[in-house]
């Protein structure tokens, strides 16, 4: 009986250790906020060096060298391509060769949408072919397009008052552009109200901040019990010209034409690599835990961007960039011989343009160990000049990120701003893991958002080394720490 307690101690003992948490005492962290700001403050040094080599080593402008190497040949990779798969078979490849650990791939089911031919061509009040993209999930016209009146809008409430003239029409929306998150309802609404007020399809001004005749696409949502109507997105230009119009009484025809497809689901995977950590490897490295039937489970921090694309530019910056960044994070501190206590995981998503679906699936997979997630960070805003961190979590966690965050004073970049976040890691962070995500230049990134104007040329490789930089040294000291980071 003794030796059947202190197993039961033991293991409870271990468990608490396993958990990556502090160890409370009547209720009491023993550990002060001094004691782990001191504690931070000894990664100087380790921070110098992470700095030294992705800014001014021999890793300088790596990320971008293997970035442009993947886009210019692959290109473009949205769901369900087979340049998807490709580039996720060579990134596979490529994490092996750069000596990352348990290098794999985790089998995801992802939606397969095709835009086909597309066109918009206005008939009155003059000839005007129109640039569009198609919005994805769309469904196509019928073969001889639809030709129908159109009526402009600036919003759904003057939709909503206008419904009876848009039985019929093509609704064409001039909503303005205030920030993506407010305008973006636009585009993914879009089609499902104007089918509610009996609309033929429906033409959205392009989500962006700035436009040079440029057509932004993105995903759109249809609702059940509403019919399916195309849509697809026109430039900042058009929509605007045929509001111009409209409030001058003019009749404005377009004829548009769309062999958009929706296709069974397709195989994917989520690409996945390590660093194991040094103090929490998933691994048995006591024989109690054998006895009684438990695994140390590993502790993770983890990085991510996503490795599909839209169908059009190179999805250099959106997301190449961020899935980029994040593989150099792991390959700078295994270059330094550095290994955290805590494991750190890199994910490439899949699908993330489809609603963060191959992430989605990878939550459903893993999050019995929730407790075991220290930080999800991901970069999906670019990887232009770094203006700081955004950063989810209570405020003891943020307190010590904002400490973490100085250790890049040598560089400038040290902010720390509210609402960490992202479509992938956005499961984690709802259900009270702390999250992280990169925070730059959103003017410019909006400006190439979703576009044919998404290639290399908008990238900078000393933008990207700083970018590096930042992923590594914040995602390899709270790895490291003593305890995991704090959470409510």
């Amino acid at each position: 009986m003794k030796f059947l307690l202190f197993l039961f101690v033991g293991v409870v003992h271990l468990l608490s250790l396993n958990s990556g948490k502090a160890i409370y005492k009547n209720d009491i962290c023993q550990r002060t906020f001094q004691e782990i700001k001191e504690e931070i403050a000894c990664y100087g040094d380790v921070a110098k060096a992470i700095i030294n080599l992705a800014v001014y080593g021999k890793a300088q402008n790596r990320s971008y060298e293997r970035l442009a190497l993947l886009v210019d040949t692959v290109g473009p990779r949205p769901s369900g391509s087979k340049s998807l798969e490709k580039a996720i078979q060579i990134m596979h490849q490529n994490l092996q060769e750069d000596g990352l650990e348990n290098v794999h791939l985790e089998p995801v089911k992802i939606p397969h949408w095709e835009r086909g031919e597309e066109s918009a061509v206005m008939l009155e009040p003059r000839i005007h072919k129109m640039a569009i993209l198609g919005l994805g999930s769309s469904i196509g016209t019928p073969p001889e397009g639809i030709t129908a009146e159109v009526l402009v809008v600036t919003s759904f409430n003057e939709l909503q008052r206008r419904a009876p003239e848009a039985r019929g029409k093509i609704v064409v929306y001039n909503q303005p552009y205030t920030n993506y998150s407010r305008t973006v309802q636009y585009r993914v609404q879009g089609a499902v109200e104007a089918a509610k007020v009996g609309a033929l399809a429906s033409l959205i001004r392009s989500v962006a901040s700035f436009s040079i005749y440029s057509p932004h696409t993105g995903i759109q949502e249809y609702q059940d019990g509403v019919p399916k109507i195309p849509t697809a997105c026109i430039t900042v230009e058009d929509a605007e010209m045929m509001s111009r119009m409209a409030s001058r009484g003019s009749r404005i025809v377009i004829q548009l034409k769309m062999g958009a497809k929706n296709y069974p689901d397709a195989d994917s995977f989520n690409t996945v690599a390590e660093v194991i950590g040094s103090k929490y490897p998933e691994q048995p490295p006591i024989s109690i835990l054998h006895i009684a039937g438990l695994r140390m489970k590993v502790i993770v921090v983890l990085v991510s961007g996503h490795l599909d694309s839209w169908d059009v530019g190179q999805g250099a910056m959106d997301d190449g960039g961020g899935a980029f960044i994040s593989w150099e994070a792991l390959s700078l501190i295994k270059d330094l011989g550095l290994r955290p206590k805590r494991t750190l995981r890199l994910v490439l998503w899949t699908a993330e343009e489809q609603g963060g679906i191959g992430a989605f699936q990878y939550y459903q997979l893993h999050k019995a160990n929730i407790s075991n997630y220290s930080l999800v960070m991901e970069s999906d805003l670019g990887t232009f000049l770094p203006s700081g961190l955004q950063f989810t979590g209570n405020e003891k966690a943020r307190a010590i990120v904002e400490e973490v965050m100085s250790l890049l004073q040598p560089i400038n970049i040290t902010q720390v701003f509210r609402a960490g976040e992202g479509t992938d890691i956005n499961f984690w962070i709802e259900a009270g893991v702390p999250g992280a995500s990169l925070l730059d230049d959103l003017y410019k990134y909006f400006s190439f958002h979703h576009s044919h104007g998404d290639t290399m040329t908008v990238m900078d490789p000393k933008q990207m080394n700083l970018a590096a930089a930042v992923w590594a040294v914040v995602s390899y000291v709270i790895a490291d720490l003593e305890e995991m980071l704090p959470r409510s």
